[in-house]
């Protein structure tokens, strides 16, 4: 399938944990004018858009993911006009500005929930799902909510239950009322008028549930070490039949204004997210977001597999997506092998599709510990194991007291190593895991095969990953060494000679090469093919 080439295609984003990138204000609180403050930092990256976290004003029951009003900025963050500060300076960079958009539900302190709680008459009721108690009163079924327990909650006033897929205090829209979906047209039309330029859609595939409220069937393969939500399947409650008109109107909203963005976060397999790209004549996402590498096996089998799968799935449909990190799983440096994050970076920004970097992953950030006292994530006051907390501590800005990140004191701790681990340190390395971001986003622009060309389905030769970026006029090989051992990989059948354009130790360039080449241990390649 042929494309046209957009921004959105060829670019980098850079995804921001706002609370946690730099705090001006001495708060120990990242806000909006420390990323305004950060935006030539990003630019250096070769960022093309930045990703923020939930901005919104909100109760902070689930770290902003629970948003009591749509058109407004969180104090802790600053004000409405630091945000439009903010769009401006970053378009002046040509960097443009994504939100977390929250659709599957509010704040139960949102003045819509308020109103609708106050009576079953309300003029709001109907914008949220309320059902009857059983006989016994009891939940109306056994829906679960993402974070344990059932995902209903008895009104006492009202003497009905209201659904919730996740905390109490995140009660659901009901996305089949027209006045919901019109309010909500309105709020992204409210941001989309200031310059925003995108939206990554929340929990895009929970966004119905079957309106006659049947039980979901148990799991039989429940881990009870696993997602709490698990234990049944969840038939009735994601991936409901209406969804994709929804998110072709929101879709349709978007393209009121040019080149905008839809990101949609779906946990869903490769065949599954096909349908969320819509069809020529109702298109949904522009960029459904892939979660393959956020729960694959870091070895080199395994990835060729789930890479060549799932550009097969989706790529005659739309087009692709990577990421190596996000805000809800631990951060790659503990996940994948210890010496490893050089070759992440080279795959994450050698592959056909628009990768994400997450903050703090340029300069190997790993997971921090977060004292019981201080944890916010409600995951983690749960399953302390699955704490998403460890992996939104600050940014390691540099050496001095607090890494740079504030004057005051931290909202969480700092990594023990930020001293060695940061920024400023890195910059000053030619040859640091931050130089080697920047190398490799500089090639992206350099070579057009690598920002919009064919990706010929994977080799796999364990320990390497091997894998080749065309167009007519180049053909370039990438090499991925995934383990610690040298090792030689023979490329005549490919070609008679290559040129060596980039290593991941960043010692080695322009080498001509005959037949073949060695690979030291966890090091990557990227040959430019006769």
């Amino acid at each position: 399938m042929a494309f046209d080439v957009h921004w959105w295609q060829t670019g980098i984003i850079y995804q921001i944990w706002v609370r946690s990138f730099f705090d001006t204000n001495g708060d120990g609180i990242g806000d909006l004018p420390g990323i305004t403050q950060k935006l030539d930092y990003i630019q250096s990256l070769g960022a093309d858009a930045i990703w923020l976290a939930p901005i919104f004003p909100s109760p902070w029951a689930d770290s902003g993911y629970d948003v009591s009003d749509f058109r407004n900025v969180h104090p802790r963050f600053g004000k409405l006009a630091d945000m439009d500060r903010l769009i401006s300076e970053a378009h002046q960079r040509n960097i443009r500005v994504i939100l977390d958009w929250l659709i599957n539900h509010t704040a139960s302190d949102h003045s819509w929930f308020q109103d609708a709680r106050s009576s079953q008459k309300s003029q709001h009721r109907d914008w949220y799902i309320w059902a009857d108690p059983k006989t016994d009163g009891s939940p109306p079924n056994n829906w679960l909510s993402v974070f344990g327990g059932s995902a209903w909650t008895l009104d006492e006033q009202t003497g009905q239950y209201y659904f919730h897929a996740f905390m109490p205090e995140q009660p659901d829209l009901n996305w089949r009322n027209p006045q919901v979906i019109e309010a909500m047209h309105d709020n992204l039309r409210f941001w989309l008028k200031r310059g925003i330029d995108g939206f990554r859609l929340d929990a895009l595939d929970m966004l119905l549930e079957d309106p006659d409220l049947p039980d979901n069937p148990p799991n039989p393969d429940f881990d009870p070490g696993g997602a709490l939500d698990q234990a049944v399947i969840q038939k009735y409650t994601r991936n409901q039949p209406g969804i994709h008109d929804l998110i072709a109107g929101m879709r349709k909203v978007c393209d009121e204004f040019p080149e905008r963005v839809l990101l949609g976060e779906i946990y869903v397999s490769a065949e599954e997210m096909v349908p969320y790209y819509g069809t020529p004549e109702q298109p949904e996402l522009h960029l459904p977001l892939n979660p393959q590498f956020l729960r694959q096996r870091w070895d080199a089998d395994e990835m060729a597999r789930a890479i060549s799968g799932y550009l097969e799935a989706v790529s005659a449909y739309g087009w692709p997506t990577w990421a190596l990190s996000n805000h809800d799983i631990n951060r790659l440096t503990q996940r994948a092998q210890a010496d490893q994050p050089r070759v992440a970076a080279m795959l994450l920004l050698t592959l056909r599709g628009t990768p994400s970097i997450y903050y703090g992953e340029e300069i190997g950030m790993h997971d921090v510990p977060i004292p019981a006292e201080l944890v916010e994530d409600p995951q983690a006051k749960t399953q302390p194991e699955r704490s998403r907390d460890v992996a939104r501590t600050p940014m390691q800005w540099d050496g001095s007291k607090n890494a740079g990140f504030t004057s005051g004191k931290p909202f969480f701790p700092i990594a023990d190593d930020y001293q060695q681990i940061n920024a400023a340190a890195q910059q000053r390395d030619s040859r640091s895991l931050l130089a080697l971001y920047r190398r490799l986003a500089d090639l992206r622009k350099q070579e057009p095969a690598l920002a919009h060309g064919i990706q010929t389905p994977a080799i796999r030769r364990a320990p390497l990953l091997v894998y080749r970026r065309e167009l007519p006029e180049r053909r370039l090989l990438v090499i991925l060494n995934m383990a610690g051992d040298d090792v030689t990989f023979d490329f005549s059948e490919l070609a008679s000679w290559a040129e060596l354009l980039l290593s991941t130790f960043l010692d080695r360039e322009h080498e001509a090469l005959e037949q073949s080449v060695s690979l030291r241990g966890n090091e990557g390649l990227v040959l430019a093919l006769d």
